[in-house]
């Protein structure tokens, strides 16, 4: 998984970029079961990160903001959340991201079975007589 980090109005330092690493790298787990049951052909999976402050002048409220976007076969995923701390924005979107990927693995999973079904049901159609 290579993991892309974009900055905007900060210049973001090697701590942050650690931080970034470690919460969004631990995404990988989920994305190799996906590759591991099949889901995805893609040898490696890219991660785009953008943080920014939007704001200048502002003190407090939520004015940072970390985004995620993740490109799998046929879908990209897609994850905002904005923050009065920069590592909060960070670990907010690394969660609502794990929860995206799980929703996405449950997708495929259930459209196999509907087909499955679908083709047991023609095969072997009931009689009601």
């Amino acid at each position: 998984m290579k993991i892309i980090v974009r900055s905007k109005n900060i210049t973001p330092s090697e701590a942050i970029g650690d931080f970034i690493e470690e919460k969004i790298g631990g995404l990988k787990k989920f994305i190799d079961l996906l590759r591991k049951d099949g889901k995805i052909g893609k040898p490696t999976v890219k991660v785009f990160v953008e943080i920014e402050k939007e704001t200048r002048h502002h003190k407090k409220g939520p004015y940072f903001r970390a985004e995620a976007q993740v490109y799998l076969s046929g879908r990209t995923l897609r994850v905002e959340a904005k923050g009065e701390d920069l590592k909060t924005a960070i670990v907010e979107v690394k969660n609502e991201m794990q929860q995206e990927i799980k929703k996405y693995k449950l997708r495929k999973i259930d459209l196999e079975q509907r087909d499955a079904r679908s083709i047991k049901n023609s095969k072997y159609p009931t009689s009601n007589n």
